[in-house]
């Protein structure tokens, strides 16, 4: 537990302390009134927003399962999702969810492979969306910015998620190179780990080669035969952004700014593919300062510290309350995410 509180609290301050001087930056004369003329209604609808995003990913996951042949439920799913956020929270580019997730749909009796292909299909929708969407943000976004700093951080980022979306679908498609390197990673990472004799090797490779297998078989089904689970997990991936970018508007409205929503929509995106580079646990830090710098173009100065702030207590500060919440008290699996943050 000692492993899990250090990286909460390193990812907690950063975040407090960015936000802090976010708000410290643009705390003005007018930011006093916007406090004042704050409608609570809107704030509390955007919770509610984001808790529904909880729900159309469970379902999304519940679908790709039954696609697959396993019958996780919409709870179990919702469950499941919320509790990776936890581990999403507080490790660099939000890359400890999945592990978490394929835990625990292996623990309802889901072969790894196919919980991984579950988990890693998602990850692909979700970024197959957001690059699509990325050349018309940035289009958008230009129209009232021009940086060259700007476009360089995007450049990168874009690239990163090209670099990532490309293995991935490699690893998909072409399967024999992908056991080559996994068998490569095995023999060189299993004598660190103490499994030093032929016997230990052969063992994890024959385990890596059999979920291996469940993976791309997995893989195969939802092209093929799971074809209709796959199409709702689709239509759930565009319902899920569609929901979650709505938050940052609805937020926009409580705090009395009248955004155009393309463009609030727009630069969500583009801090998005900001919040890729793996730079801080939960992208604590980076989120605030991408956040004011791209929000800034459409939220007026005085409110902009609140805004950002408004909307990382719901991305984040949220994430893992409710995450700390259903993976301690529910589902009771501390003992998997002390093991991976060791």
């Amino acid at each position: 537990m000692n492993k899990i509180k250090k990286w909460l609290i390193v990812s907690l301050l950063i975040s407090l302390i960015s936000g802090a001087f976010v708000v410290l930056l643009t705390f003005d004369s007018g930011t006093i009134n916007a406090l004042m003329e704050i409608r609570p209604e809107y704030i509390l609808a955007a919770a509610c927003i984001h808790a529904m995003t909880y729900v159309i990913w469970g379902m999304r996951t519940s679908s790709l399962c039954r696609a697959l042949g396993h019958d996780v439920g919409y709870v179990r799913s919702i469950e499941i999702v919320t509790s990776g956020t936890l581990a999403a929270s507080i490790t660099p580019s939000s890359l400890g969810g999945e592990p978490l997730r394929v835990h625990l749909l292996h623990k309802q009796k889901m072969p790894l492979g196919k919980a991984t292909a579950v988990v890693i299909g998602e990850r692909i929708m979700d970024g197959i969306f957001i690059l699509a969407l990325a050349p018309i943000s940035i289009y958008v976004i230009r129209g009232v910015l021009q940086d060259p700093i700007f476009d360089i951080l995007f450049i990168f980022a874009e690239a990163g998620l090209i670099f990532i979306l490309f293995l991935t679908l490699y690893a998909i498609w072409r399967p024999a190179p992908t056991k080559k390197v996994v068998y490569f990673l095995v023999h060189k990472i299993a004598p660190l780990l103490g499994k030093k004799t032929d016997a230990a090797l052969e063992k994890i490779i024959m385990r890596a080669d059999s979920e291996l297998e469940h993976f791309h078989g997995s893989i195969s089904v939802l092209l093929n035969e799971g074809r209709k689970g796959l199409a709702f997990g689709i239509f759930y991936t565009i319902a899920f952004w569609v929901v979650d970018f709505s938050m940052l508007y609805v937020i926009l409205i409580g705090l009395n700014q009248y955004p155009d929503m393309v463009i609030v929509f727009a630069a969500q995106v583009i801090v998005l593919l900001l919040l890729a580079i793996p730079a801080t646990p939960g992208a604590s830090g980076i989120a605030e300062f991408a956040g004011t710098t791209v929000f800034s173009l459409f939220v007026a100065s005085s409110v902009l510290g609140i805004t950002v702030i408004a909307w990382r207590a719901f991305t984040f500060y949220m994430n893992v309350f409710v995450g700390s919440f259903v993976s301690f008290k529910i589902l009771k699996d501390t003992d998997f995410i002390k093991r991976f943050l060791n």
